[in-house]
């Protein structure tokens, strides 16, 4: 009995990390070629899970269900809910990615900027590849963040929000939890990207190991830490939590530093993910 059969949530699993660990594309494209992502992180979470109908009523209605991503891209196959399975996975930067941006005050070292540009051309790649693996073998998928159902829109309670956020489908598969800065708190740190994708296939949740959004962050779960606040460079972090039209401000202006001094079009900051105790692990509370 092959893998897939016999256990189709490790098959998964592999397929995603075996991507990363092995594809050429896994890279920075600077010249030293360094790999752009270290080892994944994969979790599971139920297509009927009311974690996503309890997102689109708090983000707004432009939040759209892992049904309807689905239903959109194959609305002639006939699916529940609980038919589908969101596949997320965590993608963590490289120790040296880390190191060099650890160092930072101001701006995003090169090789953390590349990991935003070109990282995430990885992490799409990594997309496209799982889903053509399931078409491959009969299930259907669609990755949100490359359906033209992905939007960006106004949301009266989070400012500028999207129809799919990759770090709340995270949360949902058990992958971690929100910090004072919203970035996602997971066993591998705070300095990662998310990815995910919806599928025709039956895979058991992952377990949530946790029942507070804020749990492995030590500012919500001690009243301690808060080092995010020091480290961002724009201000837009305080008790207060993340300021995100001031983060958003910072970060395009990085556009400027990074054509200049590093010489390609990107962006790009992280300094709230590194140099922090969450930076590659849940801290040590937990």
């Amino acid at each position: 009995m092959t893998v897939e059969a016999n256990d189709p949530a490790a098959w998964v699993e592999a397929v995603v990390k075996s991507f990363i660990e092995e594809s050429p594309k896994n890279t920075l494209k600077d010249a030293e070629a360094h790999r752009a992502w270290a080892e994944p992180l994969v979790g599971f979470s139920s297509g009927a899970d009311l974690l996503y109908q309890f997102y689109k009523e708090d983000i707004g209605n432009f939040y759209l269900s892992p049904e309807e991503f689905f239903n959109h891209s194959f609305p002639e196959v006939a699916v529940k809910p609980n038919d589908l399975t969101v596949i997320s996975w965590i993608l963590p930067h490289t120790e040296e990615t880390k190191a060099s941006n650890r160092i930072q005050m101001r701006q995003p070292s090169e090789l953390w900027a590349r990991a935003r540009i070109y990282g995430e051309d990885v992490n799409n790649e990594l997309r496209k590849h799982v889903v053509d693996t399931l078409r491959g073998r009969g299930y259907f998928a669609v990755a949100p963040l490359l359906s033209p159902l992905w939007r960006t829109s106004m949301s009266k309670k989070y400012a500028n929000a999207s129809a799919w956020s990759e770090r709340h489908a995270a949360y949902a598969a058990g992958l971690g939890t929100f910090g004072l800065c919203d970035g996602l708190i997971t066993p591998v740190g705070k300095a990662m990207r998310c990815g995910s994708l919806v599928a025709s296939i039956a895979l058991p949740p992952s377990k949530r190991l946790y029942n507070d959004h804020h749990a492995y962050c030590l500012f919500y779960a001690e009243g301690t830490c808060g080092k995010c606040i020091d480290r961002c460079p724009a201000g837009a972090i305080s008790r207060s939590g993340h300021d995100k039209v001031k983060c958003s401000k910072y970060v395009e202006a990085t556009r400027k530093v990074v054509r200049e001094q590093y010489g390609f079009s990107g962006y790009g900051c992280g300094l709230c993910q590194t140099g922090v105790p969450c930076e590659s692990n849940i801290p040590s509370y937990w």
